[in-house]
């Protein structure tokens, strides 16, 4: 049995190794690192794969977020209501251009934004939501759309760790999840679903108007050449990243049912245990699973995390820290929430080995480990 990795990026990168090789190679032949022809190549595969107008490239997830919130023209002062069981990157944009983020509740099933937790804490100064698709579980965009329409609030979409994720709504129409809202945005962070050699990121958008400030504010506020509208910031994704994201948005769907046989393994292992539960499934959300977790009850989290390391098995907590208890947002009175369905799963959430490598002699040692320590 090979060594067991959260993510085996190597093993990964032998099967495309000659695609990969050639357009890194094609890239360093005609020098062409930053906005070259591979970076306008992905750009327009990948708004057709997400069946989106517009698909905008950076630098990575992150400044995605920054980059949405400084097209949309929020201002300092103005609320943005988002989940606080999140990767801290969500809400740290926020902070960082002087908005106030607002910490609601998930839903302890699926780990996503709860549409009435929203509703509630709605004020006049409340701008956007910024719902997460966590783990590769897309939140209920339906209904969060349904709120932002009544309210006439922004909805951007974190969607880091689920692209590839088919949304469907009630009367059958299906989206990619981060084509919902005003804008969505993504990580092209190594370990995602789809992910590069380095970092990258991308905005997806239905609307030429705001594409084409999307674009102005990653290049330096410039509509063309020297000639600054508009305060900006500088985030490219390089060529490079993007020719290994040309071979790998190929194979997007392949990564995504790869994942999905590894979750139904672990699923009917794991299935009926007392002491687990295994990722919920919503009829409207095709779970693409960038990271398997489960919730343990009654039994020791912190311990089971230990003991596989010992046995050498990664497994990782995803988050021990909601945001709302973060030291960097005592000043937006983190301290002051209440947050039990947060804390909840805190406590209790553990994420298995995920990728699309995972063999079966791998995955059987996982599971007789778990349930070797659970029983």
């Amino acid at each position: 049995m090979l060594p067991i990795q959260m993510v085996d990026l190597k093993t990964q990168y032998k099967k495309i190794k000659e695609e990969v090789d050639l357009g890194i190679q094609t890239v360093l032949d005609n020098a062409s690192f930053i906005q070259g022809p591979a970076v306008q190549e992905f750009s327009t595969a990948l708004a057709s794969y997400m069946g989106v107008k517009h698909a905008i490239t950076c630098a990575n997830g992150t400044d995605a977020l920054q980059i949405a919130m400084m097209a949309l023209g929020l201002e300092p002062g103005d609320e943005v209501i988002t989940p606080s069981f999140t990767y801290v990157a969500t809400t740290e944009v926020i902070a960082l251009l002087r908005l106030k983020p607002v910490f609601v509740e998930v839903d302890k099933q699926t780990f996503c934004i709860e549409p009435e937790a929203i509703r509630k804490a709605i004020t006049p100064k409340t701008k956007a939501i910024v719902p997460v698709h966590l783990y590769g579980h897309t939140a209920r965009m339906e209904e969060i759309m349904q709120i932002a329409k009544e309210h006439r609030l922004f909805v951007i979409e974190d969607n880091a760790q689920a692209i590839g994720s088919d949304y469907t709504f009630s009367n059958g129409e299906k989206k990619k999840a981060g084509t919902i809202g005003t804008i969505g945005t993504t990580s092209f962070f190594p370990s995602k679903n789809l992910g590069c050699y380095g970092d990258g990121g991308a905005i997806f958008t239905n609307d030429d108007a705001l594409a084409n400030v999307l674009k102005m504010v990653a290049n330096h506020g410039q509509s063309k050449r020297y000639y600054h509208d508009l305060v900006g910031c500088n985030s490219r994704l390089d060529s490079i990243q993007a020719a290994v994201l040309n071979v790998k948005l190929k194979k997007l769907d392949e990564y995504i049912d790869a994942r999905r046989h590894a979750a139904s393994v672990y699923d009917k292992a794991f299935a009926g245990h007392p002491k687990i539960t295994t990722p919920f499934q919503a009829s409207y959300s095709k779970h693409v699973f960038h990271q398997y977790t489960l919730i343990l009850e009654g039994a020791d989290r912190n311990g089971l995390n230990e003991f596989l390391a010992t046995q050498q098995i990664p497994s990782m907590i995803y988050y021990p820290v909601p945001a709302h208890k973060q030291l960097m947002f005592a000043s937006f009175g983190g301290s002051e929430y209440d947050l039990p369905a947060t804390d909840w799963l805190t406590e209790r959430v553990i994420s298995l080995p995920m990728h699309t490598e995972l063999a079966a002699d791998q995955q059987k040692y996982i599971i007789d480990k778990v349930l070797e320590f659970l029983n």
